[in-house]
């Protein structure tokens, strides 16, 4: 399941204003026509994306200090990344304005923000097995989507009586990918279908027909065919950690991660020493910003509990 994850793009230009420290006659390109030297870029890029690189920092500083995030873990998203856009992938990091380290880093903070999201969240082992068991399940099931609720009990009080689903999915359903197949789905697995619809079909017996199922969709009248299992093989533990992890997003509060990025800013005293920068502080104020006011954007193990009481970023306008 996706959550909320604190929005900063993460772009080459952006990651580049952490680079400019101390030196400020100092070049960084010579022309004929001119130099540039790091005080100069340093200003240049603190004017465009100054303030979201220094959040950024911030976030990773204090977030790093306090949860560990293993490499293998971002090179393992990152090589995820490249398998799944094959021969595109290198247009896409053009496209996103980034390179293999800025994509990486990304991968990295956002790993890390999961970590503070479902720090002190559970799972237990009853909630894994059954996860487990659900991505071993396939469902032959067909469906009737409509707009209302009133509709969708009208609909069931048909089936009810005995009349022909497919005859009544084809006159009432609104899904043009299965209205026409009367209501035919095929068989699907774990993750296809929303949660909604998932979680009503796999409940529900063979040959039985659920109540209105409500989704992000619309309203459902679920019939299950069939159900089967897709294999025997033994689940690895690096599956199983890997659906323990999608449990406890699931599980956790998006809410509440800039309240926990917020009390470890404050824990860490951060202290930024930029005038024209003070102002990226802000968003971690609880007590004067709402946490809805956020910027956001949807994203996908906790680790150990280190203080983060001795993290400290400042940051120095160049002279």
């Amino acid at each position: 399941m996706k959550k909320k994850m604190l929005a900063f793009t993460l772009a080459a230009s952006v990651a580049a204003l952490s680079a400019c420290s101390g030196g400020g006659d100092e070049k960084v390109m010579t022309s004929k026509a001119g130099d540039v030297t790091k005080d100069e870029f340093y200003q240049e890029m603190k004017a465009s994306v100054g303030e979201q690189a220094l959040q950024m920092i911030i976030l990773e500083k204090v977030l790093d200090d306090k949860y560990d995030v293993d490499d293998k873990q971002v090179d393992a998203e990152f090589d995820k990344n490249k398998e799944q856009l094959g021969e595109n992938f290198d247009a896409f990091l053009a496209q996103q304005g980034q390179t293999p380290e800025s994509f990486k880093k990304m991968i990295r903070l956002n790993k890390l923000q999961e970590a503070a999201l479902t720090d002190g969240v559970e799972v237990s082992d009853e909630d894994l097995e059954k996860r487990l068991e659900e991505s071993q399940t396939e469902i032959n099931a067909r469906h009737i989507l409509v707009e209302d609720e009133a509709t969708a009990k009208e609909v069931k009080e048909k089936l009810d009586k005995g009349e022909d689903f497919a005859k009544v999915a084809k006159e009432f359903s609104t899904d043009p990918g299965s209205k026409d197949e009367g209501g035919d789905l095929d068989w699907f697995a774990y993750g296809v279908m929303v949660p909604e619809f998932w979680n009503a079909a796999y409940d529900l017996e063979p040959g039985k027909i659920s109540e209105p199922v409500q989704s992000e969709n619309g309203f459902h009248v679920i019939e299950v065919k069939e159900k089967r299992k897709t294999d025997d093989e033994k689940v690895t533990d690096e599956k199983k950690d890997e659906i323990r992890q999608e449990l406890l997003m699931e599980k956790a509060d998006e809410n509440e991660l800039l309240a926990k990025v917020s009390k470890l800013v404050k824990d860490a005293d951060v202290k930024i020493k930029d005038e024209d920068l003070k102002s990226a502080l802000d968003l971690f104020k609880m007590d004067e910003k709402p946490a809805e006011d956020a910027p956001a954007v949807e994203e996908e193990a906790p680790a150990e509990d280190a203080p983060a009481d001795d993290a400290e970023v400042e940051v120095e306008e160049e002279k």
